[in-house]
């Protein structure tokens, strides 16, 4: 499921059309069509994920857990990754592209320790 079809998928479920979502988030009419085909940008993507109080990941389908993982597993996963919403380095915010970068590479070891840890 692409981003858009999330997004449609939400709205439905929040009884609000995408054209009204643009509205309220302050985009033109069509603005989230163009992800069917176009790979989203950060900020689109952040705002919706706001909006709908999901994550970013949920929205690009990132959210993917292996087959052994378990409802714990994904709920300390989620804990870790909501803790670390003010990163920075060197003093300076990081941007939401890199943040992200970040996310990535915490889940990934997230996933890979979590295994090491139910194999033993």
């Amino acid at each position: 499921m692409n981003p858009y079809e999330k997004i449609k998928d939400l709205t439905r479920q929040q009884g609000i059309s995408v054209r009204e979502l643009e509205k309220r988030l302050g985009y033109s009419n069509g603005y989230f069509s163009k992800w069917k085909t176009v790979s989203p940008n950060s900020d689109g993507l952040s705002k919706v994920a706001d909006y709908f109080n999901v994550s970013v990941d949920y929205l690009l389908g990132r959210n993917q857990a292996p087959e052994w993982a378990d409802e714990d597993d994904l709920i300390e996963l989620d804990k870790l990754l909501e803790s670390n919403v003010n990163m920075a380095y060197g003093g300076e915010t990081l941007t939401p592209e890199e943040k992200q970068r970040v996310k990535d590479v915490m889940t990934g070891l997230f996933w890979e320790f979590r295994k090491r840890d139910k194999e033993k």
